[in-house]
């Protein structure tokens, strides 16, 4: 078989914005002052290019207004040539270098409408979107050729698709971050992408299934079994992309959840009598099969509650063969539901441990906040609340929004976390925080005062 070869040593990239980020202190100027009205001020860098930077900011910013720019002894000077609200604290702004012949402060009408040049631009990043799509499946459907020569390496196509699709990924995430403030422009290119790629990274039984999610809703049992087993069972490029899909991070963080939150649950239910527990949006109960000796022995007793009917039959069947059978219920029962104390008192009534994984990353902040607070309040004295959380600070979102279509987890800070937490009214002094292996994945330890 000849040698393939990869552009990896090329610069692919076609934005021109940069993605960069970087903590800057700057000062402004109002134009009617032409002083410093405010200095020493904290943004952060997005993007940048020959001609300016992308700058967020947690205060109001308008167009016209002059900053000025301190790093070490050196300063620099731009013009804000548009802002834009992103959310209740984040706001979004384009700033101009300034140039000895060209003074914007005294012509403000030569700035231009915020909107033209945002809409402008975004035309131009999705044009430069399309032609890099359109190279990565030409090149994707050469190396899926390779794939059937005889003697193939496979080491060789592996590195290949993972260069092209790093490439591709480091391109989607320019793209993110130039039309940051336009969220349905990004998902309705999302689409554009999928729609183009669809022939070849549906060749993948994985990528296939985060794409249609057959089971009807996302982060179902079935992938994350997938993830648990860590095989791939696709042919052609399609193994390929089963084992890329498999080797990412993310995907190795959920495999370490699983194994952690056993080790948790173990730690709970030893040294209490015959505890109850509450697991809910169960899945597979993957935890529980390592467990079964320790429940047995413990006495202790497991609600497992899931919408997905084909789920619960699943870890039904798997847990018969265990001796810790007769300690386990299954029930259909819809988890959005308990947000309420006396709807969960009157279902469920008080319990010693309460866990989920997964299930919190897709619920709303607002929502959750709720439910958290209500879970807390259906603790015994001295039982515990587990809840898992993705720390979108770990690992890169795109391979989930682009390559697949698994958007519905939230993509959520540790501050944010805790926002929720305090919001639901659970004292600081209860909560204490474990990370699985990899660092994204953050396991809260709540304990009932």
């Amino acid at each position: 078989m000849e040698d393939i070869t990869y552009p990896s040593g090329k610069d692919m990239r076609q934005f021109r914005r940069r993605v960069y980020t970087e903590t800057i202190d700057f000062a402004v100027i109002l134009p009617e002052i032409k002083a410093q009205s405010a200095s020493r001020l904290k943004g952060r860098i997005v993007d940048l290019s020959d001609g300016g930077i992308g700058i967020q900011a947690d205060f109001p910013l308008e167009p016209g207004v002059m900053l000025i720019f301190h790093r070490g002894d050196m300063e620099k000077s731009g013009v804000i040539k548009w802002a834009i609200k992103m959310d209740k604290q984040r706001h979004r702004v384009g700033v101009a270098f300034r140039t000895e012949d060209s003074d914007i402060m005294r012509y403000p009408s030569i700035v231009p409408s915020a909107f033209d040049r945002v809409a402008e631009d975004l035309e131009t990043y999705a044009a430069a979107l399309k032609t890099k799509t359109d190279e990565y499946v030409e090149a994707l459907e050469a190396l899926a050729f390779s794939c059937s020569v005889s003697g193939v390496n496979e080491k060789k196509i592996l590195k290949g698709l993972r260069i092209l699709t790093e490439d591709m990924m480091r391109a989607c995430t320019e793209f993110e971050a130039a039309a940051v403030s336009d969220i349905d422009f990004i998902k309705s290119q999302r689409k554009i992408f999928h729609e183009k790629t669809d022939r070849i990274l549906s060749k993948s039984s994985l990528v296939r299934h985060a794409r249609t999610w057959p089971q009807g809703y996302q982060g179902d049992y079935k992938i994350l079994e997938t993830l648990y087993k860590n095989i791939p069972i696709s042919e052609g490029i399609g193994y390929y992309f089963d084992k890329y899909g498999l080797s990412l991070p993310l995907a190795e963080a959920v495999r370490n959840r699983i194994t952690k939150l056993e080790e948790l649950v173990r730690q709970e239910i030893t040294g209490r009598d015959a505890a109850s527990m509450l697991n809910i949006a169960c899945g597979s109960c993957r935890e529980l099969m390592g467990l079964a000796p320790d429940i047995v022995r413990t006495k202790a007793q497991i609600t497992c509650i899931d919408m997905d009917a084909d789920a619960l039959a699943f870890a039904m069947e798997r847990l018969s063969h265990t001796e810790a059978a007769e300690n386990i219920t299954f029930r259909k029962y819809n988890a959005a539901r308990m947000f309420d104390d006396e709807l969960n008192k009157a279902a469920f009534g008080k319990t010693d441990i309460i866990y989920s994984v997964g299930l919190f990353d897709y619920l709303p902040s607002e929502f959750l906040a709720k439910m958290m607070g209500a879970l807390y309040r259906l603790l015994y004295s001295d039982g515990t609340l587990i809840a898992a959380f993705k720390d979108a600070e770990k690992y890169r979102h795109q391979d989930f929004h682009w390559i697949v279509d698994w958007t519905g987890f939230l993509q959520r800070t540790e501050k944010e976390f805790l926002s929720i937490l305090n919001t639901a009214g659970i004292p600081k002094s209860a909560i204490r925080k474990e990370r699985d292996e990899t660092g994204i994945i953050i396991f809260y330890l709540i304990s009932k005062l």
